[in-house]
């Protein structure tokens, strides 16, 4: 039998992407380490289904019991490991957990990480990161190099992707900065998948490896989330059943990694009828009582996409 017809022996990972924000830091549960790593483990004859097989996972791994979970995404370029024999290849099947305030607390085995530990140059809340600055100088290096071998695209890409030179900065494009990341060698991971040491340039740079490709499917959940919470109510699945607006907004900008004008945000709250009062205030606001607010489900019901359209305080691209 030709190699092309020979049947291919295929053994399905699955990984969780739990995320929980806690004092207005969005956070991943994870395990082991170092290097750290999301829940994960092979899908095994007994799990009924696929989900059912990452529950049982995550549950054994830090006992944790999910609640919203939904498919995030299946990878299929990674070879051999867990096969065995070299000649296989390994189906990674991510999915997205969300975890509501109060029911975060640490987990029997591993803990929360915040999301910005793996991926720091996505947080823009205070405007430009130390971490963004180390990565740029790293990517400009990259791209002059590529001038040179003939290949004078890779300063396009680095503009559009990172949000330089006047491109405007999207911030749905996690997982293509961390691809980009990747293909220019400044990650770990890109040393690891090779069987190699990373060099001492690459360990400096800012951000925390993760196992594997779970700091790749981090992205991937981050990019997903920040997507989603802006025609799905996502967001309230990461809140109390009650709630400042404020406490809300720090929560939308946590996620989304960029400051929100404060009344516009308010505004659009209010005219999209997402919350509604409910008669009590909190206290414990340091400064004077806000009213809180809860979810109102209602809206899922009158229209199709109702989510939290951010406008960031800052639109235009860095320098």
């Amino acid at each position: 039998m030709s190699d092309s017809l020979r049947p291919s022996r295929v053994a399905v990972d699955l990984t969780a992407v739990v995320i929980a924000v806690r004092d207005a830091a969005p956070s991943a549960l994870t395990v082991d380490g170092p290097p750290a790593a999301l829940p994960s483990g092979p899908l095994e004859p007994g799990h009924r289904t696929l989900q059912a097989g990452l529950r049982a996972r995550v549950e054994a791994q830090t006992g944790r019991r999910l609640g919203y979970v939904e498919q995030l995404y299946t990878f299929g370029d990674r070879p051999g490991g867990a096969v065995g024999d070299g000649d296989g290849r390994t189906i990674s099947i991510a999915y997205l957990a969300l975890v509501r305030p109060g029911a975060e607390e640490d987990p029997q085995a591993g803990a929360w990480r915040g999301w910005y530990d793996f991926l720091p140059w996505e947080d823009l809340r205070q405007g430009e990161p130390p971490a963004r600055t180390a990565i740029l100088a790293a990517l400009a290096d990259w791209a002059a190099q590529g001038r040179r071998r003939g290949d004078p695209d890779r300063a396009e890409r680095l503009r559009l992707t990172f949000g330089t030179e006047g491109a405007p900065w999207d911030e749905e494009r996690a997982l293509d900065r961390y691809e980009m990341l990747y293909e220019a060698g400044l990650v770990a991971e890109a040393f690891h998948d090779r069987g190699e040491d990373p060099p001492e340039a690459v360990r400096r740079l800012p951000g925390a490896a993760m196992a594997a490709d779970h700091r790749r499917i981090l992205a991937t959940g981050v990019s997903r989330l920040r997507a989603k919470i802006k025609y799905r109510p996502v967001l309230f699945e990461l809140m109390p059943p009650s709630f400042t607006l404020l406490q809300l907004q720090r929560t939308a900008e946590a996620l989304s990694g960029v400051a929100l004008h404060k009344q516009n945000f308010r505004r659009l709250v209010a005219q999209q009828g997402l919350v509604e009062e409910t008669g009590e205030v909190a206290t414990d606001t340091g400064g004077r009582p806000a009213r809180l607010v809860r979810f109102r489900r209602d809206v899922t019901l009158e229209r199709p996409a109702p989510g939290v359209r951010l406008r960031a305080t800052r639109r235009a691209g860095f320098p």
